[in-house]
């Protein structure tokens, strides 16, 4: 369990290099829409992830920021190239096109529902995986670590639905056919104070 959650934390939360996509006062939600007039626009999600009705994703190549001039070689060509900067920090280099079509074979926008919900059902696996050692360990710390893990899958189904649905709610795009739904509303998460929402 301990070997994947960090991956399954990032895939719940910001796959494919995208990030800082957390509320405005604390990181404990999604907020990707955050950005109250008068801040600086470096400090908001919308900054970074760029989504627009054609794309998302950060362009830090030559054509854009050219901040991949701050690696050395061959780490900087290797970022600077779509087709051979990796794909885990695609969107972190590289501002595409949903269309464009990742080594899956999907679309970066299904790609992005599939890789968000591969990050819940990672947290569903560590409940199954914990509930098998109840045998093998003290009563309170089974119940102690299995609340923090269905907390976890609560809180990987908000990042899922919050972001998904916000990205969507830009692009226009239906959701890949196979794909479990959001259970939460976008305007819901968009008003409630998520601190306190992921607390409970």
């Amino acid at each position: 369990m301990m070997l994947e959650s960090r991956e399954a934390v990032v895939d719940y939360m910001m796959p494919l290099g995208l990030h800082h996509l957390f509320a405005g006062d604390h990181h404990y939600g999604p907020g990707p829409w955050y950005a109250p007039r008068g801040l600086r626009a470096d400090w908001t999600p919308p900054y970074y992830h760029q989504a627009d009705s054609n794309g998302i994703g950060f362009n830090r190549s030559e054509t854009g920021t050219n901040a991949v001039e701050q690696y050395s070689e061959p780490l900087r060509s290797l970022y600077n190239g779509v087709s051979t900067c990796p794909e885990p920090l695609l969107l972190w280099f590289h501002h595409l096109p949903w269309s464009h079509q990742m080594a899956s074979g999907r679309s970066l926008w299904d790609e992005l529902c599939f890789i968000y919900t591969r990050g819940v059902l990672k947290t569903r696996g560590f409940q199954q995986v914990w509930d098998g050692v109840q045998p093998y360990v003290d009563a309170e710390r089974f119940s102690v670590v299995q609340r923090k893990l269905r907390r976890q899958t609560r809180d990987a189904m908000v990042w899922k639905d919050g972001c998904l649905l916000y990205f969507q709610s830009i692009n226009k795009r239906p959701f890949p056919a196979g794909m479990e739904r959001p259970l939460f509303d976008l305007e819901l998460l968009k008003r409630v104070d998520m601190e306190d929402f992921l607390a409970k």
